[in-house]
């Protein structure tokens, strides 16, 4: 029996990581991550970085899966974009061990229906405590400042705090 986990992402993590070149982390991390088809096509058409290369590049390790139940998207659809509804189901639907979402109420919604979750944040928090990273406030800066992933004041100092820095 393989020891491998079951990996659903969003968007989110994957765009971040890719704008300031660090995919690398999730790649460290996560042998394999699986992706609906939704969030495929929100990287592939992302016009301000060239997704389609990358994503080309690292099918080894993304993979892209088509989510069955098509009607429980729209269970979520009014409230989320459509790869963040297409990411938990596909991950209900694999009975994933991770889903990454940053979205609050994405996260909420996966936690109601007993997804566990991670988001960019908890990800770089980790790769500091296995070492695959050094330090997290640069890479939190330039994810701010290149990419324009929003942190609150408060949460940026928690986890600057958490990670020593």
């Amino acid at each position: 029996m393989s020891l491998e986990k079951i990996i659903v992402s969003d968007t989110s993590a994957i765009s971040n990581l890719f704008v300031i070149n660090q995919t690398a982390i999730l790649k460290s991390l996560y042998s394999q991550i699986i992706i609906p088809e939704a969030v495929y096509f929100e990287l592939f058409n992302f016009k301000e970085h060239d997704f389609s290369t990358f994503l080309q590049q690292n099918v080894s390790w993304i993979e892209i899966k088509t989510v069955t139940a098509k009607k429980d998207i729209l269970k979520f659809r009014s409230q989320l974009d459509l790869g963040e509804s297409e990411a938990i189901v596909l991950a209900k639907e694999l009975n994933a061990d991770l889903l990454i979402i940053d979205e609050t109420l994405g996260r909420k919604i996966a936690a109601e229906n007993g997804i566990k979750t991670i988001g960019l944040l908890g990800i770089l928090l980790i790769a500091k405590k296995k070492k695959i990273i050094t330090e997290i406030k640069p890479l939190l800066n330039l994810l701010m400042n290149k990419a324009g992933f929003r942190v609150k004041d408060d949460l940026y100092k928690r986890v600057l705090k958490e990670a020593n820095e």
